[in-house]
């Protein structure tokens, strides 16, 4: 017999799977946005492509369908703030853009300039699965640089992981 796992569970269990967070950002003809997520991953790589996953029910939710283009700026231990920030607990877009440095990427997207990989993405498909958006989005560009420590969410706090290495090599 099938068990059902109820959303309390779910929501627990997920609480115990690290992630990177991300600041996922957009502008165009429809405004500016932007929403932390950790729920970001590679899809494919031929084409290079990505999905991330937003609440339908943010109010930033059809203006990111609208731009059809965002990029995913990877944080580092330094930006908690600005994670913090981008998760609502700074109302004001204009006064969450104003705490960081940005750079204009090729789709017009907003990358965090010190971000430690920046993905600037067209919006190729979206499908609505329960609560959320599943944005697909095409890699057109990428921002990148060698050193930083990663902004990890785990347990419901951010954590910081400083790797071994601090940077990857090539």
């Amino acid at each position: 017999m099938d068990e059902v796992v109820n959303r309390t569970e779910f929501r627990n269990a997920m609480a115990r799977v690290c992630a990177p967070v991300n600041v996922i950002t957009t502008s165009g003809p429809s405004g500016r946005g932007g929403f932390t997520a950790t729920a970001m991953c590679s899809v494919t790589d031929e084409p290079p492509t990505l999905l991330v996953c937003m609440n339908s029910r943010s109010t930033q939710a059809q203006l990111f369908l609208e731009n059809r283009s965002f990029c995913v700026n990877v944080l580092t231990g330094e930006h908690k703030g600005l994670a913090s920030s981008f998760a609502g607990a700074q109302p004001d877009m204009a006064a969450r853009y104003a705490s960081a440095d940005w750079v204009e990427l090729p789709s017009g997207s907003p990358a965090l300039a010190d971000a430690i990989v920046s993905f600037d993405c067209r919006l190729v498909d979206s499908h609505r699965v329960g609560t959320h958006h599943v944005f697909i989005g095409e890699v057109t560009h990428i921002r990148s640089r060698k050193d930083g420590h990663a902004l990890l969410y785990f347990d419901r706090n951010f954590v910081h992981v400083p790797s071994q290495t601090g940077s990857f090599g090539g």
